[in-house]
């Protein structure tokens, strides 16, 4: 009951303080606000994208390795003339690949390139057109909006059917209440849509599937050179149950030295990469931004504890003598202290709320309007108003204690 109290007699001297006051309290508290407006909005953007990233490399699948030329990552080791001279990955040896691993569960290849799409006259610029095998699927997240992926008949024989983004579906086929069964034009021939992905939007990694078409592997060779050192391509291997990624990676290099006939004092010709290696990358790119963010937010902060702790010192002489009454009657200097503390407490808080609300307007205007979907989650929420709380409670502590030490006869003579 004393705490219940002490809680409703600050917050009442608070809000008097607040009324009495407008404009030196508003002042006062704009610190914390644009403060806590600051850290919170880079944390909760990028949470979004880290969100957004998780689920882009989840896509790509954790247990999924990617042969390729390229390796993923960078940084001032990374030799791209050596990389540049090294083969794009064949489909050739992904077929070795399926018969010589023991660890694999399935695998996939895939070569991609652009090209222009036309269709009753409309064009499509800089699509971009997949090569895939079979089981590619199975290897790789597929999000079909309606139809299937290709069968084994399909794929084997190099039939004119395509999976199709919704980009290109609404700029050629614009009237087409159901594009299954459709035409459109690549290569100059004429492809049937069996499929249509999801619409997406752009991902993670500025790519989206809204703007691919995806065609049997042998259908696409008879248009796209398998061999060149021009495309893009890549093995997929995704391990059995319980294999590490580790184990599949070292079965597939030498699988792949093997058919490369690559001589033991020779070095890999080629990259094995895994998700892993993007989720670290981009772990320290967030940990940077969010330290920045704090340290950004920081000055702001202790303007807001400066203001706060001014806030105080004058409440404690404005009551100076109301503090001598309360002590005269019993009141312990505990009580005092607890007092200006949940009040600096509780007006540190209210700024945090103020710039909570400014992020919380603009997450929606964003997700409204800019079409990045941007969420104020409830650990940022928490973690606004608890460093909101922590700042009052150390701002608040040296004029709450002040006013525990006054001297209860000499404050009651104070006529200020």
């Amino acid at each position: 009951m004393l705490y219940l109290r002490l809680i409703r007699e600050s917050f009442a001297f608070a809000m008097q303080a607040i009324v009495a006051n407008k404009i030196r309290t508003f002042l006062s508290l704009l610190g914390i606000t644009i403060g806590i407006f600051s850290v919170i909005s880079v944390l909760t953007v990028f949470d979004s994208i880290e969100m957004k990233l998780r689920k882009n490399i989840e896509e790509l699948g954790s247990n999924v390795l990617y042969i390729q030329k390229w390796p993923w990552g960078g940084g001032p080791d990374f030799a791209w003339w050596e990389y540049m001279k090294r083969p794009e990955s064949r489909l050739q040896e992904m077929e070795e690949i399926q018969k010589r691993s023991n660890l694999a569960e399935a695998t996939g290849y895939y070569v991609a390139t652009e090209r222009n799409i036309k269709t009753n006259g409309i064009t499509f610029e800089n699509a971009v057109i997949i090569g895939a095998s079979h089981e590619y699927d199975k290897v790789n997240t597929v999000n079909l909006n309606e139809g299937r992926f290709f069968t084994l008949a399909e794929s084997q024989g190099g039939r004119a059917v395509g999976i199709v983004g919704s980009k290109i579906i609404k700029e050629l086929l614009p009237d087409a209440i159901d594009p299954i069964g459709k035409e459109i034009s690549i290569f100059g021939r004429k492809i049937e849509i069996i499929g249509t992905f999801k619409e997406e939007g752009d991902n993670a990694f500025g790519g989206s599937n809204d703007r691919w078409v995806v065609l049997p592997v042998n259908f696409a060779r008879n248009f796209i050179d398998l061999n060149s050192r021009n495309i893009e391509s890549s093995i997929l291997v995704k391990g059995k149950k319980n294999v590490s990624n580790e184990a599949l990676s070292d079965e597939l290099t030498g699988i792949m030295r093997s058919v490369r006939k690559l001589k033991p004092s020779t070095k890999d010709n080629f990259s094995i990469n895994e998700t892993s290696i993007i989720s670290q990358a981009f772990d320290q790119i967030f940990g940077v931004v969010a330290v920045v963010g704090w340290i950004i937010g920081g000055f702001s902060l202790l303007v807001g504890g400066f203001g706060i702790a001014n806030i105080m010192f004058v409440s404690v002489k404005e009551r100076t003598a109301q503090i001598g009454i309360q002590k005269s009657l019993g009141a312990r200097n505990a009580f005092i202290l607890q007092q200006f503390l949940f009040e600096a407490v509780f007006l540190s808080m209210l700024g945090g709320l103020f710039g909570l609300l400014l992020i919380f307007l603009g997450t929606v205007l964003v997700t409204n309007f800019a079409g990045m979907e941007i969420v104020l989650s409830v650990k940022n929420i928490v973690l606004g108003l608890s460093v909101s709380a922590v700042i009052g409670l150390i701002s608040g502590l040296f004029p709450a204690w002040s006013a525990s030490r006054l001297d209860p006869v000499d404050a009651m003579r104070s006529t200020f």
